[in-house]
């Protein structure tokens, strides 16, 4: 980073932007890209770019977009968003086709999002089959797709497949970098060179346009080159940690670990979220939520073998200690 080629990115002249947004395009099969601050920033434009204010936003009923992006799809752009029941973080053609027979000229369904991998669902993956139906059926109702791919490079890793396989499939797509890829900031939106045009004025209006940005974009090359195949390891970790929290008597769903989240479900347990992440971090370990109910334990490049190893043993010992109940 510190040895990163810069220039003025508002005025498109970093060559290291330039660079980062030439091979992000390439990545995910489309012929254009915008480097943005952030993964939500990325959305927001997406979404602005690709509907007009009335219309709706259909998606699985606990996408990112609909519950952690602070309504933004509302504010920013006059969405009015409809969340759709899942499984595993999937929806079904059938399901948009529901809506559409009901939808009007007055609020006339739009945009589909969807979320690959979901977040709520515990990392899962869509199945490339599964999603080339669900964006088939869109095209058919003449909705725009756009797919939240903030680990996308977690998907690619765990199907084995190119992320241009997930990618080309959309009219849009967001990958970030401050996941598993580990770069401190920043995010991809991709898209054909009209939208990425589109996007652009997007990104001012947004307040995402930077200066010397190659700093940052430096980052996120080096992440491409490293951090990518590696997120198998995040995957093998995440699994064995599943393995050893069921084994020692957690609601842990095993067969569910896809990429690099496991959930506890504290909630069939009677623990309160909020004790039992207290609890947890007495014994030195972080978590997070998934879903209510759930607890979200996520591995990634900082986290070591025998870092899994602890939290095998801690994790347990806190849950089952924890004298607060629901």
């Amino acid at each position: 980073m510190a040895a990163a080629e810069v220039g003025d990115e508002q005025m498109r002249e970093d060559p290291t932007v330039n660079e980062l947004q030439r091979r992000a395009a390439e990545l995910l099969g489309h012929e254009g890209a915008l480097f943005l601050p952030t993964a939500t920033m990325a959305n927001q434009i997406a979404l602005k770019i690709l509907t007009r204010p009335g219309c709706l936003l259909l998606a699985e009923e606990r996408t990112h977009v609909l519950i952690f992006e602070a309504g933004g799809p509302a504010v920013h752009s006059g969405l009015v968003m409809h969340g759709l029941p899942g499984v595993a973080g999937r929806i079904a053609p059938e399901q948009l086709r529901a809506v559409a027979a009901t939808s009007d000229d007055l609020q006339p369904a739009s945009v589909v999002v969807l979320e690959n991998t979901h977040r709520s669902a515990g990392g899962r993956v869509w199945p490339l089959g599964e999603l080339e139906r669900v964006v088939a059926t869109a095209r058919e109702l003449g909705l725009a797709v756009h797919l939240d791919g903030a680990r996308l490079m977690n998907a690619a890793v765990a199907s084995g497949l190119p992320p241009s396989e997930y990618g080309r499939l959309a009219d849009t797509v967001t990958v970030c970098f401050s996941k598993g890829l580990g770069c401190p900031l920043g995010a991809v939106l991709a898209g054909s060179r009209e939208l990425i045009e589109a996007a652009w004025r997007g990104k001012f209006l947004f307040g995402g346009a930077m200066r010397q940005a190659g700093i940052v974009a430096a980052a996120a090359l080096y992440a491409l080159d490293n951090n990518v195949e590696r997120l198998a390891e995040d995957h093998a970790r995440a699994h064995r940690l599943a393995e050893g929290l069921a084994g020692a008597g957690l609601p842990v769903d095993v067969d569910a670990v896809e990429t690099n989240f496991i959930g506890i479900d504290v909630a069939s347990m009677g623990v309160a979220e909020s004790d039992a992440q207290a609890r947890i971090a007495e014994g030195g370990v972080l978590v997070g939520w998934l879903r209510p109910g759930v607890l979200r334990v996520a591995t990634y490049l900082g986290v070591t073998d025998e870092d899994v190893e602890r939290a095998i043993d801690a994790i347990p010992r806190a849950l089952v200690t924890s004298p607060a109940r629901v």
